[in-house]
């Protein structure tokens, strides 16, 4: 059997229908973000990045960058095993003691990536909790949805941050079965917030546990970074908040915070954890250290929401329509996965923006968008060109600008 003409023939109905997704190639550059090289056809071009998840520009933050230096010629350069077996340093242990008190909780338990803690989370919690049922947003990341699936516990969905729905459907579970309300603070693609105060007294009200992804949402809100739950006095509500170092932190690796015997059970269940190699010590030193510092300086913050009502406000000005929500992300509508991939090249091309095209399944069929970031390290001069670029290409493209806003 010709397996490869197998795979080809799947790979290219995705490029037929607009959905096969091409790498742009990239060369961060220290101390230049949001500023970087694309290596392109034998060829490095300058462009400016409109799409990192390095939302605060930690990535390139000298303090960052020392702290993990430093570690490298402390303790080499990997962890020498998993958390089990010879791979818990010194470094992992300040590190989620640091998380802990973000977080207000008792205890936080390190994962390689959010992908896997919200994975290796909810896949343990569901299969070992018996008859647990798991009530779900319906606009819950993979991760979230892949940790359920493998738990084979019960999945219950409700409407997108609907707290009418999720209540209906709590009703309908029986009240001595252990249930977990997952949801998240930020949706990454819309860029809309969870009504977490709403959810939490409805789940408090059937006695289900709480259980919030918080990853666009740490570094980012809250006076020290504890997420949008901190920010609205709600942390000591929730019974698990998820996060991730790889995003506002400016690093890389998951984690969950809560009580000391739940991130216990956690510890000791859950193979994602168990049977990983642990994150490099140099890793965990410099998200210590990134965590410290938004713990203690605001100005980050405020600059990066400047930023992006510089941005939102110039968009506006210019007719170019996008997602109005009270988060850090901005969605430019395009839906048509052939148009989104067309206007990214161009503004890679002939403006030198690269922004990356959000197409299915990221995103549902017919809300094909461009997914902008703005940092607190774009300067105005950077965000009026990049609406003028986006107004030119309008225009060239024939693009509607009274695209309708709504999402699907």
């Amino acid at each position: 059997m010709n397996f490869d003409a197998l795979f080809s023939t799947q790979i290219d109905a995705l490029k037929e229908d607009g959905n096969y997704r091409y790498f742009a190639e990239l060369e961060r550059k220290c101390g230049k973000f949001p500023h970087a090289a694309n290596h392109h056809e034998g060829t490095v071009r300058d462009v400016t990045v409109w799409c990192s998840n390095d939302y605060l520009g930690m990535g390139q933050n000298p303090l960052v960058i020392d702290a993990m230096c430093e570690a490298v010629q402390r303790t080499g350069t990997g962890a020498g095993g998993t958390r089990n077996i010879s791979g818990t340093n010194h470094d992992h242990l300040l590190l989620e003691n640091e998380l802990a008190d973000l977080h207000g909780k008792e205890a936080a338990l390190l994962f390689t990536s959010g992908y896997v803690s919200n994975w290796a989370a909810l896949s343990t919690l569901g299969s070992r909790l018996q008859d647990c049922i798991i009530l779900s947003d319906a606009g819950n990341h993979a991760s979230m949805i892949e940790g359920i699936r493998h738990s084979r516990a019960t999945k219950v969905l409700w409407k997108h941050n609907d707290v009418a729905d999720l209540e209906a459907k709590l009703k309908e579970q029986p009240a001595n079965a252990p249930k977990i309300v997952a949801f998240e603070s930020v949706y990454s693609m819309d860029g809309d917030i969870a009504p977490i105060r709403e959810i939490i007294e409805v789940a408090e009200k059937y006695g289900a546990m709480t259980y919030l992804d918080e990853v666009h949402g740490v570094g980012l809100y809250g006076p020290r970074g504890g997420g949008v739950a901190e920010q609205e006095g709600l942390m000591d509500r929730i019974t698990l908040i998820e996060g991730t170092l790889g995003k506002a932190f400016g690093v890389v690796g998951g984690y969950i915070t809560g009580s000391a015997v739940l991130c216990d059970f956690i510890r000791s269940f859950a193979s994602g954890f168990i049977f990983t190699t642990a994150l490099p010590p140099a890793v965990a030193a410099a998200a210590r250290a990134s965590i410290m510092h938004l713990k203690a300086s605001g100005v980050e913050r405020q600059q990066h929401r400047a930023q992006v009502a510089k941005l939102r406000a110039g968009l506006d000005a210019a007719g170019i329509p996008h997602l109005e929500n009270e988060s850090h992300i901005v969605p430019v509508m395009i839906k048509d996965p052939v148009k989104t991939k067309m206007l990214a090249d161009y503004l890679m091309d002939q403006w030198g923006i690269y922004v990356q095209p959000i197409n299915y399944p990221t995103v549902p069929k017919g809300t094909e968008r461009l997914r902008f970031t703005p940092s607190p390290l774009h300067t105005d001069a950077d965000i009026d060109y990049l609406v003028e670029a986006l107004t030119n290409l309008w225009k060239q493209c024939a693009i509607a600008h009274d695209v309708s806003q709504e999402s699907a």
